[in-house]
């Protein structure tokens, strides 16, 4: 409304909610699996890592080692909440959203896919490189630290859980579509 203008409309209070969100450990496969299932869905896709590069205006990587991880989890926060407000298509949370309370409490009411992987297809597909900031020291233990600390959480959100390991991105995002099938647009 503007101008005075009182009349306003049902669209006035129309609330964009994103079709599912997409979480898990890295290397689950949420930005691969989430850009295929957006495309099945025609619907847009966000990663709410490249929002926060996007607001910082570095990498995820440098804002671990420059600002440190709190810096990075509160504008990570700051992303997803945005995002779960704004976005309604397909969204991937960064694999460590979820240790945030005020984050697991805002997904409720969400369908959230939990892309479940074990350990040995995350370190497969993250190949325990350097470009993942929370891995730089020991990344096999680190991993299967971050996976232990971090189950509990996927699953407290998850309104679905599909298993990611000896599958292809493909086979995953149909999974994905076949379970959003009553509530895609």
């Amino acid at each position: 409304m503007s101008g005075g203008d009182a009349r306003g409309s049902c669209d006035d209070l129309a609330v964009t909610r994103p079709v599912c969100v997409l979480v898990g450990p890295p290397g689950a496969g949420k930005t691969t699996v989430g850009r295929l299932l957006a495309d099945r869905l025609d619907v847009a896709f966000r990663d709410t890592d490249a929002d926060v590069e996007a607001a910082a205006g570095r990498s995820v990587a440098d804002l671990f080692v420059i600002d440190g991880e709190p810096v990075f989890r509160e504008l990570e926060a700051r992303a997803v909440a945005a995002a779960l407000a704004e976005h309604g298509g397909v969204l991937a949370l960064g694999g460590g959203a979820v240790l945030d309370p005020a984050t697991r409490a805002t997904l409720q009411g969400h369908v959230v896919i939990y892309l479940e992987t074990g350990l040995s297809a995350a370190a497969r597909r993250v190949g325990l490189g350097v470009s993942r900031p929370v891995l730089v020291d020991n990344p096999r233990a680190r991993l299967r630290e971050l996976l232990d600390a971090r189950r509990g959480f996927y699953a407290e959100v998850a309104t679905e859980v599909v298993e990611t390991d000896d599958r292809s991105p493909e086979e995953i995002a149909d999974d994905c579509a076949k379970r959003l099938a009553p509530v895609a647009p």
